[in-house]
């Protein structure tokens, strides 16, 4: 008997998503209608494709074969549509976004408000966070990020600008402290470290014969908010290393210096990053466009 061609579809979101929730959402389709599916197919099989406990799945022999073969089905079905939907194609339907508090504020929300100038069917929701948001588990169709990004296989990213990074202090911090007239001299003083995920903001610096130094210091304040490490550096507590579009208006202001200006940084990337689909909804991948060429120059 041949299997149904949506429970292999389902089985293909179950297995991408690593859940019977997460994939069931991304086909419109309940935790128990997902899991059913998958169960039929398994019946019309006669093979167990999915080991299953109370928090993992994992596939079995035959459901990493079957799996792989299903990709082969989806691919497919992507190549169909994208034969008839043309990139001509209008954004509709809803833009689910989740992008860093400050820089969302500040750069990102003025895109999306020439985005829905110009498309009057699309509807965008946004969540303003510097926290690291599964995309695939909360159902969010693209995330921006500043800099550091984990290495996720169901995401696919694409720089769509860079900005760059200044080492900077509050002048009354520097007053205090004295000013660092070389990168080892970084280690006697306070950094504010930005943190997320169990990642760690590393700060590197080029030198004169063109090498980079990692600065070593000590941090014993380290937040997950860039917005927040800006008010912390001109509180006065620390050096900070942010992008340029966040604290640029407090250095020609006299608020922040630059420390050790002499000394290049490492660029901030803006990444955007997607859940791997063959095919990519307009209303995403116009706005990845739409970043690029405004941020790109």
């Amino acid at each position: 008997m041949r299997a149904n061609l949506n429970d292999i579809l389902i089985f293909t979101a179950v297995v991408d998503a690593g859940s019977f929730v997460a994939g069931g959402r991304s086909m419109g389709l309940s935790r128990s209608a997902a899991g059913k599916a998958v169960m039929r197919l398994e019946d019309r099989l006669g093979a167990r494709l999915l080991n299953r406990t109370t928090r993992t799945l994992s596939l079995t022999d035959e459901g990493r074969v079957f799996y792989e073969r299903g990709l082969q089905v989806a691919a497919s079905i992507d190549q169909a549509e994208a034969s008839i939907v043309s990139n001509s194609a209008a954004p509709r339907g809803v833009l689910r976004l989740t992008v860093p508090d400050a820089f969302g504020r500040r750069v990102v929300l003025p895109l999306i408000q020439k985005y829905v100038a110009a498309w009057p069917e699309l509807q965008v929701e946004v969540s303003f966070t510097d926290r690291l948001a599964d995309l695939v588990e909360e159902g969010f169709d693209l995330a921006i990020r500043i800099g550091m990004t984990a290495r996720d296989t169901r995401l696919v990213s694409r720089v769509v600008a860079k900005y760059d990074a200044v080492l900077c202090a509050a002048p009354a911090y520097l007053a205090a402290r004295g000013e660092p007239r070389n990168v080892d001299d970084l280690a006697s003083h306070e950094g504010l470290i930005f943190t997320s995920r169990n990642q760690r903001q590393g700060w590197r610096l080029r030198a004169k014969n063109g090498g980079w130094i990692r600065a070593h210091v000590r941090s014993r304040l380290r937040l997950d908010s860039a917005e927040a490490l800006r008010s912390c550096a001109l509180a006065g507590l620390g050096i900070a290393m942010l992008p340029d579009f966040l604290i640029k208006d407090d250095l020609s202001a006299g608020r922040l210096r630059q420390v050790l200006p002499r000394f290049k940084t490492d660029e901030v990337k803006i990444v955007t990053l997607y859940p791997d689909k063959r095919l990519l909804e307009p209303r995403v991948r116009r706005f990845i466009d739409l970043m690029a060429e405004e941020l790109g120059s």
